[in-house]
C-alpha cells in the first residue's frame, strides 16, 4: 500500500528501547486443537470445486462511493454477510494493514494479527476472537510503515517495513538504508531484527514447504527475493536471492534463476545489490501468495504469485517447472488485464488463496471524493484446473462504499471459511480503521455486530 497518509502519528514513549529478540522454540503437533472462531458458524467461503462453476453471483460493477460510506461499508453478494472484528481507537492502532491468524499450535485460529502503516510508532496488534478484545502487542518509535507480515512455521510472527529509505534507524542497524523484517514473540511482544533478510520497502512475506522466505522491494525498479536460511527454524543468518529473467519472453515473463546477493550488502540495501546482481525489475511488487501460507499443502504450493500494482497484473512464478534444470523458475501472467481481468481492475495489491487455489485480489487505485465516485474492489481469480499459471477470468467479489477507503491485509482463514480485510483510510464522521471478517451465510441469525 502505497497511499499512506499519517493522519495522527504516534511518538511511542519509549524512544530508545530495544526489544530482547525472544524466538521460542515451539513444539508444532500434528494434532493441535483448533480453536472455532464465532465468525466460522458459515459454511465454506468456495462452495463448489475449483473451475466447475462460481460459489457466489459477481457483482456487476463497482459500488458507487460516499465521503465515509454507507451503512453497509461493503457490498456483497448474496449470502454473504460480513462482521466488524475490531475498530481504530478500541484496543488499536491507526491504518491497520494486513492480516494473520495463529496457524499452528494450541488454539490455532483463535488470534488475530495485523500490521499497522504507522509513518513512526508502527506495531502489530492482535485480536481475540474468542473474547472479541484487542490490544497493541508490540510498537517502538523506531517502527515505521509496518506493512506485511506473516505466521512462521515455528509459531512466531514477522512483520516488515515498507520503506526506502527510513526515516528513523534501527539502533542495532544505524547504516542501513531501507526497511527490516522483525521476528516478534506473538505472546510476549518481543522482537528482534532479522537483518539478513534484507534493508528495503519491505510489503508481501511467504514461506515455502522448505521453510525458504519470498518477498519483494516495492521502490522502483521492484525486485523479487528468496531467503534460504542457513539453519531451519532459525532466520538470523542465510543466503538472500533476487529473481532474474535469463529468457525473457515478452515483458518480463519467461526462464528465470535465483541470484546470489553478497550477505553484508544486503544487511545495508538489498534494493541496490538487487540492482547490481541484474535482477529482474517490476513496477511496485507488492504483496505475494503460496500455497502453504496457511500451514496447508493447497492447490498451486509450488507457484509463488506476485501482485505487480503498477502494471495492472498478478505474476505467477513455477517454482520448480518442469523440463527446467534445478533451481530455475518460470514466470507468467496469473491475471491481467486485457487477458482475463477487465478493464477497471486497476492496482491490484494485496493476495490472499482459499483452500481449492482460488485467490482473491484487493486494489488500491488511490484517489478520494469527489474525484472519486466508485470504490475500490476484491476480485476473485478462479483455479484453473488446465493451467496452474493463468486463472480463469476473474469476477467482482465485493467493492467498498466508502470513496476514501481501501481494502487491505486481506486473509483467508486456514480452514477457508473466513475472509478477513482492513477497511484503511476511511472518512467521513467517523473515519476509524475497520478490521472485517467476511463470510458464507448458513442463516439469517449469524449477521452479528459490534
Amino acid at each position: 500500500m502505497n497511499q499512506f497518509t499519517a493522519r495522527k502519528p504516534f511518538f511511542f514513549a519509549l524512544a530508545g528501547a530495544i526489544l530482547v529478540a525472544c524466538t521460542p522454540d515451539v513444539a508444532i503437533a500434528p494434532n493441535d486443537a483448533e480453536f472455532v472462531s464465532p465468525y466460522e458458524r458459515g459454511v465454506q467461503l468456495d462452495l463448489v470445486n475449483p473451475g466447475e462453476s462460481e460459489p457466489f453471483v459477481p457483482l456487476a460493477s463497482s459500488a458507487a462511493c460516499a465521503v465515509g460510506g454507507k451503512a453497509e461499508q461493503i457490498v456483497l453478494p448474496t449470502g454473504y454477510v460480513q462482521t466488524v472484528v475490531a475498530r481504530e481507537g478500541e484496543g488499536l492502532l491507526d491504518n491497520g494493514d494486513m492480516h494473520t491468524l495463529n496457524e499452528t499450535g494450541p488454539e490455532k485460529g483463535r488470534f488475530l494479527y495485523r500490521t499497522h502503516e504507522n509513518g513512526s510508532g508502527a506495531g502489530v496488534s492482535v485480536t481475540d476472537l474468542k473474547t472479541g478484545i484487542s490490544r497493541v502487542l508490540a510498537q517502538r518509535a523506531d517502527w515505521e510503515r509496518f506493512d506485511g507480515i506473516a505466521w512462521t512455521p515455528w509459531g512466531t510472527i514477522l512483520a516488515a517495513e515498507e520503506t526506502d529509505p527510513s526515516g528513523a534507524k534501527d539502533p542495532t542497524l544505524p547504516n542501513s538504508v531501507g526497511g527490516h523484517v522483525y521476528e516478534i514473540n506473538p505472546t510476549t511482544g518481543e522482537a528482534t531484527v532479522r537483518g539478513a533478510i534484507g534493508a528495503r520497502s519491505h510489503e508481501g512475506l511467504r514461506f515455502d514447504k522448505q521453510g525458504n522466505l519470498y518477498g519483494i522491494s516495492e521502490a522502483g525498479p521492484g525486485f523479487i527475493y528468496k531467503f534460504v536460511p542457513d539453519r531451519p527454524r532459525d532466520l538470523s543468518s542465510g543466503q538472500l536471492y533476487a529473481m532474474k529473467l535469463i529468457d525473457d519472453q515478452g515483458d518480463r515473463t519467461g526462464v528465470g534463476e535465483w541470484v546470489a546477493l553478497d550477505r553484508d550488502a544486503v544487511v545495508i540495501n538489498s534494493q541496490a545489490e538487487a540492482q547490481a546482481k541484474g535482477a529482474t525489475g517490476y513496477a511496485r511488487p507488492e504483496d505475494i501468495e503460496i500455497g502453504t501460507s496457511t500451514g496447508n499443502d493447497l492447490r498451486g504450493n509450488s507457484v509463488l504469485y506476485v501482485a505487480v500494482t503498477g502494471e495492472d497484473r498478478v505474476l505467477a512464478i513455477d517454482l520448480t517447472p518442469q523440463n527446467q534444470p534445478q533451481g530455475r523458475v518460470v514466470v507468467s501472467d496469473y491475471v491481467r488485464e486485457g487477458v482475463n481481468a477487465p478493464a477497471d481492475f486497476d492496482f491490484p495489491d494485496n493476495l490472499a488463496l482459499d483452500q481449492h487455489g482460488n485467490l482473491y485480489i484487493t486494489e488500491d487505485p488511490g484517489g478520494s471524493a469527489p474525484a472519486k465516485t466508485l470504490g475500490d474492489d476484491v476480485w476473485f481469480a478462479p483455479f484453473n484446473p488446465q493451467s496452474a499459471t493463468q486463472s480463469l477470468p476473474i469476477r467482482r467479489f465485493f467493492s467498498i462504499t466508502d470513496c476514501n477507503a481501501e481494502p487491505t491485509g486481506i486473509y483467508v482463514s486456514p480452514s477457508g471459511k473466513t475472509l478477513f480485510v482492513n477497511i484503511q483510510h476511511r472518512g467521513g464522521s467517523d473515519p476509524r480503521d475497520l478490521s472485517i471478517a467476511v463470510t458464507r451465510m448458513q442463516d439469517a441469525s449469524f449477521q452479528r455486530s459490534r
